[in-house]
């Protein structure tokens, strides 16, 4: 086992604590922390499965998943914070 399926196995790990912190998460802000960091860990391990298989296709879908997870959460917190995304 390389040392890149250790830190895919830690990566995957991680992002399950933080999933769990996404469900059972005190408030919203919690919540949506939780899915911004499984988000964020999902683009790690995409681009770690990209270098390990030497797939450059796979460093452009983490990138478009990375801009999608920034714009969803800037969405999600404004709309917390205002009651609505029109302005």
């Amino acid at each position: 086992m390389s040392i890149f399926e250790v830190f895919i196995w830690v990566l995957l790990f991680t992002s399950f604590l933080a999933l769990y912190r996404a469900i059972r998460g005190p408030s919203v802000y919690d919540r949506v922390v939780g899915i911004n960091a499984v988000g964020t860990k999902t683009i790690v391990v995409l681009v770690l499965i990209g270098y390990v298989y030497a797939r450059p296709s796979f460093f452009d879908i983490p990138l478009l998943y990375a801009i999608l997870n920034f714009i969803s959460v800037i969405v999600i917190a404004k709309y917390l914070e205002r009651g609505r995304v029109d302005e």
